[in-house]
C-alpha cells in the first residue's frame, strides 16, 4: 500500500514481486531442511524472529519520523509516477524474507497439507500455490491503492497513512518479540 501510494502502481507491483520472491525463498529453505535447523537450535529459530521484529520496527519506526516530519507527501519527496522499483522489490522481499509468520507457514502448516508418501513435488506445488495467490491479492491491492493514490497524496491524508502505517508495523513488531 505505502509503496503504491508513495510511488506508484509499478512500486506497489515491485513490492507484490518481492513478497512473492521472498514467499518462495522461504519455501525452498523450508523444503530443504529448515524444519530441522529450528527444532534442532532453537536459537536459530529466535534469531529469525528478532530479526524480522526488528525489521518490522525499523519500518515502523521509519514511517513514524516521516509523519511527525511531514512535508506534505508519503515518502521522501512528493509521489511520482514509476517511482523506485527496486525500493519497493527489496522492502517486499525482506519484510517476507523475516517474517516469522511466513517461516512458520512454509515450515509446519504447509507440510501439515502433504499426505503421507506424496511425491516430492507435491509440497512444492502447494507451495507455488500459495505464492501465487499471495501476489495475486498484492498484485490487487498495488492497483487498487494506484486508483486512489490522488486522494491519498493529499497532505492530511498521507500523513495519517505513514502514521497509521508505522503504529501498525510497531504493534507487529511488539507482537512477534511476544511470541
Amino acid at each position: 500500500m505505502r509503496n503504491t501510494i508513495a510511488r506508484g502502481t509499478r512500486a506497489g507491483f515491485a513490492a507484490a514481486v518481492g513478497a512473492a520472491t521472498g514467499n518462495t525463498a522461504q519455501a525452498v529453505v523450508a523444503a530443504v531442511g529448515l524444519a530441522v535447523v529450528l527444532q534442532r537450535w532453537p536459537l536459530a529459530a529466535s534469531a529469525v524472529r528478532i530479526a524480522g521484529a526488528a525489521f518490522l520496527l525499523w519500518l515502523g519506526a521509519k514511517s513514524l519520523w516521516r509523519a511527525s516530519a511531514f512535508t506534505g507527501s508519503l515518502g521522501a519527496s512528493a509521489p511520482q509516477a514509476g517511482g523506485s522499483t527496486a525500493s519497493g522489490f527489496r522492502q517486499g522481499l525482506f519484510v517476507n524474507l523475516l517474517n516469522p509468520a511466513i517461516t512458520s507457514f512454509y515450515v509446519a502448516v504447509v507440510p501439515a497439507f502433504v499426505p503421507a508418501g506424496a511425491p516430492a513435488w507435491y509440497y512444492g506445488a502447494l507451495a507455488a500455490a500459495h505464492v501465487g495467490i499471495a501476489f495475486g491479492c498484492h498484485a490487487c491491492w498495488a492497483m487498487a491503492f494506484g486508483r486512489l493514490r490522488a486522494a491519498a497524496s493529499r497532505p492530511w491524508i498521507a500523513r495519517g497513512l505513514e502514521a497509521a502505517t508505522g503504529l501498525v508495523l510497531v504493534a507487529l513488531a511488539l507482537a512477534v518479540l511476544q511470541k
